[in-house]
């Protein structure tokens, strides 16, 4: 940075130039007023890469008339497929975890469920921080204007006050709390100093934004989801380009009889048109809704079975607005009584070339290398073993990023690349290995390389009964299907 030119420059010339950079991005200067002063101060633009997590955009400002200072990140990359959540369990006296470094963009919300404490989006812009320093500024900025509220509202000032101590006792660990950050744009970020093994006291879900949440990012969300009144003729209108525009694919088997059902909202009829054909050749389209920008697309679907496993729904979906473009395998009949457990002995090259189907509820282990990732980690995947060993090294590159930047100590360094250079080494089969996907709902499956699935001594299934917290997670423990199992009896007596 040495070589660099810092000039003043206005904003659009900035962005346009940062935009517009690929390599070494220099360091550009704009004048800014100070809020505090109303003086002109100095805001220095910076668009970097952190290794193997997202290109970033910092910005500094300062004031040399009354000494404010102040920072930013924001993501200059793209908007991720979907949210995160990230749970992080804070006991009491454990000083490390304050150490952890946290990325909050400027749609992350974050949350402490034992204060009753919620820090939204706008009241904290993006930041690259630790988790002390998240909670400090939080209670500096709940102090800062403490002295005017206590001339207005005694009464506010002092609740702020009392709850000011307990934010506070939980920022210099004293007390054990919940730090929950939710980002629907899914660039929210906790480091985990144990990864690539899992970490005991962070839980990382990720999830489907809402259509609210779609709004809120800058999504064009249909209103009709938002529950708004929206115009009903500009919305037919639209369906009738929509449906104009549609091109029939090969084989497009039961389409017609499809949209009719799903205009009329017969339920039954819907079953009926669409799960009428079963043939892998007879394709059936559907309207639907575009999950990144809400306008209108068709969905293509199919319903096949795959030999030793079950019957599967292929589905395919094409937005002609933004290009978006999605495919995914969901299960078929009803939910299994029993968990399944399949272990695979990697021995040759043929066995990283059988089909894996992963689903979202599948956990993955390699013992060998101590890995572990836990369900949904990598969402439902269609692919082989190598690809799945491909998708797993990608992933822990982009949601451990920090582990790979510069301000990693020598030892741990040592330690991602000693990984990284054994995961590498499960595709050479330099040795044996075992690969075990573990799914509560047995959705998943892996291809046995014989004729019959009982001759191959490499590929092993085991059921068990799911536990108590599992069902509480997948939500079967909540189900109750009493007045349909009397429906069903009716019907039948009748």
């Amino acid at each position: 940075m040495e070589n660099t030119e810092e000039e003043i420059v206005d904003v659009g010339s900035v962005a346009e130039a940062v935009s517009a950079e690929d390599g070494d991005t220099p360091l550009y200067q704009v004048e800014s007023l100070c809020m505090r002063c109303g003086e002109n101060g100095t805001t220095s633009f910076l668009m970097t890469l952190i290794p193997h997590f997202r290109k970033v955009l910092l910005s500094a400002f300062e004031c040399t008339h009354c000494g404010e200072r102040n920072n930013e990140v924001q993501f200059a990359g793209e908007i991720q497929p979907r949210g995160c959540c990230y749970r992080l369990e804070v006991p009491s006296g454990d000083q490390k975890l304050f150490h952890r470094q946290v990325v909050k963009s400027e749609s992350a919300t974050i949350k402490i469920p034992e204060l009753d404490f919620e820090i939204p989006p706008e009241a904290q812009r993006g930041s690259l921080s630790t988790l002390e320093g998240i909670l400090v500024r939080a209670a500096d900025e709940l102090q800062a204007l403490q002295e005017e509220r206590k001339k207005v509202d005694p009464h506010t000032a002092e609740a702020i006050d009392q709850f000011l101590v307990k934010l506070r006792t939980c920022a210099k660990g004293n007390s054990p709390f919940t730090f929950i950050l939710d980002d629907p744009a899914g660039n929210g970020f906790i480091e985990n100093p144990y990864a690539p093994s899992p970490d005991p006291s962070l839980i990382i879900k990720f999830y489907e934004r809402t259509p609210e949440q779609q709004a809120l990012l800058g999504y064009l969300a249909d209103p009709s989801q938002l529950g708004e009144s929206g115009d009903r003729a500009s919305t037919e209108e639209a369906i009738s380009a929509s449906d104009q525009m549609k091109r029939k694919p090969h084989g497009s088997v039961g389409a017609a009889a499809g949209h009719r059902a799903i205009a009329q909202s017969n339920s039954a009829e819907i079953a009926d048109a669409l799960f009428r054909y079963s043939a892998p050749e007879e394709v059936m389209t559907f309207p639907s809704t575009c999950g990144t920008c809400s306008a209108y697309c068709e969905t293509r679907m199919f319903v096949t079975r795959i030999p030793y496993f079950q019957e599967v729904i292929v589905m395919a979906s094409t937005c002609d607005a933004c290009g978006y473009r999605n495919s995914e395998l969901k299960p078929g009949g009803r939910v299994p009584e029993k968990g399944k457990r399949i272990t695979l002995s990697v021995k040759n090259i043929k066995d990283l070339s059988r089909d894996v189907i992963k689903s979202d509820s599948a956990s993955v282990e390699v013992p060998e290398l101590d890995l572990e990732l836990a369900s949904g980690t990598l969402g439902g995947l269609v692919t082989t073993v190598e690809g799945l060993i491909t998708k797993i090294s990608e992933s822990l590159e982009r949601v451990h990023g920090f582990t790979f930047g510069d301000s990693l100590d020598e030892s741990k360094r040592n330690k991602w690349l000693d990984f990284k250079a054994r995961l590498n080494k499960l595709l050479s089969l330099e040795e044996s290995w075992t690969l075990i996907l573990d799914d509560a709902l047995a959705n998943s499956f892996i291809a046995p390389v014989t004729d019959d699935i009982k001759a191959d001594h490499q590929l092993t299934f085991e059921e068990y009964k799911r536990s108590w917290e599992q069902n509480e997670e997948l939500g079967l423990n909540d189900i109750d299907t009493s007045s349909a199992d009397a429906a069903y009896n009716a019907t039948k007596e009748s």
